[in-house]
């Protein structure tokens, strides 16, 4: 059944998002300078519309979390997927701000310990990017592994996270 999703475009730290949610929470966070065809991608069936208004809270806490400001998110999430993936995409919100994982573990922790690469299937699958914080998850031997935003993306994420752990105090 088509759902209702309503996009917007906003500029952070001189990068273009599109984000995208419905009435019942975040539904996509775009990669850095993305573009329709991206949302598209996640939402072939589904019937577009722009509202800014509906997107104001989502807009403003991936503005805080890329200036540095947040560390985690309030928001309600509306994703759609397999329940597998769901799995994947709930242990990854259990990922703490700086920390990083793997593939493998992300793996065990759902009890699936031979599915990685499954796992990381679901993980490039992920609609809420940063939000659901698939970059903190690295290969087994601590390289990048992929990323729907790209590498440097994903390395400009963990450099923040890392910058931002690196001068709080507790």
């Amino acid at each position: 059944m088509a759902k209702e999703i309503f996009y917007s475009k906003t500029k952070i730290n001189n990068r273009d998002y599109l984000i995208a949610s419905t009435n019942l929470g975040l539904a996509f966070v775009g990669c850095q300078n993305g573009n329709m065809n991206e949302l598209n991608s996640f939402f072939k069936h589904d019937k577009l519309g722009y509202n800014d208004e509906l997107n104001k809270q989502y807009i403003k806490e991936l503005r805080e979390y890329l200036e540095g400001i947040r560390t985690t998110f309030d928001m309600q999430l509306d994703v759609s997927g397999t329940e597998f993936q769901k799995q994947v995409w709930d242990q990854l919100r259990e990922i703490p701000y700086g920390r990083l994982s793997s593939y493998s573990e992300i793996a065990n922790k759902i009890n699936r310990p031979k599915a990685v690469r499954a796992v990381g299937t679901a993980i490039g699958r992920n609609p809420v990017s940063i939000i659901v914080p698939c970059h903190r998850v690295l290969a087994k031997n601590g390289t990048l592994g992929g990323y729907r935003g790209g590498l440097a993306m994903k390395q400009e994420l963990l450099n923040l996270e890392k910058e931002v752990s690196e001068h709080v105090t507790v």
